[in-house]
């Protein structure tokens, strides 16, 4: 079973609490929007700690510094078997130093050649019911998790 870690970022602001989704990157996502979006996460090495996990795919797909505490939040079986590992924090909402890393794939499909995209094209703060609209449906269960933990 594949098991992937990542963070859920929320900032409390005087119209209430956001959340910061990330879009992916790369040609197949580039026309989605609702249900498209996720918590900054990806797969866990062999052996790694899983918050550890968590920190390192956040800083790679956002180039933001995430700081404790960390809150656990329960963990989400995908629709594809991936076990989804998430933890919340309280952070900033000056997103002017989003980054996201690179990869390559093959693309077009079955032409040879190699391109390079962005793990992630967007970062956003979204209030909790655009956040729902807009997440991986497997994913919502963090938000609503977070709503009941810090009374949103």
């Amino acid at each position: 079973m594949q098991i992937s870690c990542g963070l859920l970022q929320y900032v409390r602001t005087p119209s209430g609490v956001v959340v910061l989704l990330v879009h992916p990157g790369g040609p197949y996502w580039r026309n989605k929007d609702e249900g498209a979006w996720s918590i900054p996460k990806g797969l866990a090495e062999n052996n790694e700690d899983l918050l550890a996990a968590a920190l390192r795919e956040f800083r790679e797909e956002t180039g933001l510094t995430p700081r404790p505490p960390f809150l656990p939040l329960e963990s989400l079986q995908q629709r594809s078997g991936k076990l989804v590992h998430c933890w919340a924090f309280e952070g900033g909402a000056d997103l002017s130093a989003f980054r996201s890393g690179h990869f390559d794939m093959e693309w077009p499909r079955g032409s040879g050649r190699t391109a390079s995209f962005p793990e992630v094209d967007r970062a956003e703060l979204f209030g909790l019911d655009e956040a729902r609209r807009r997440i991986l449906p497997g994913q919502r269960g963090f938000l609503d998790e977070l709503a009941r933990r810090i009374g949103a």
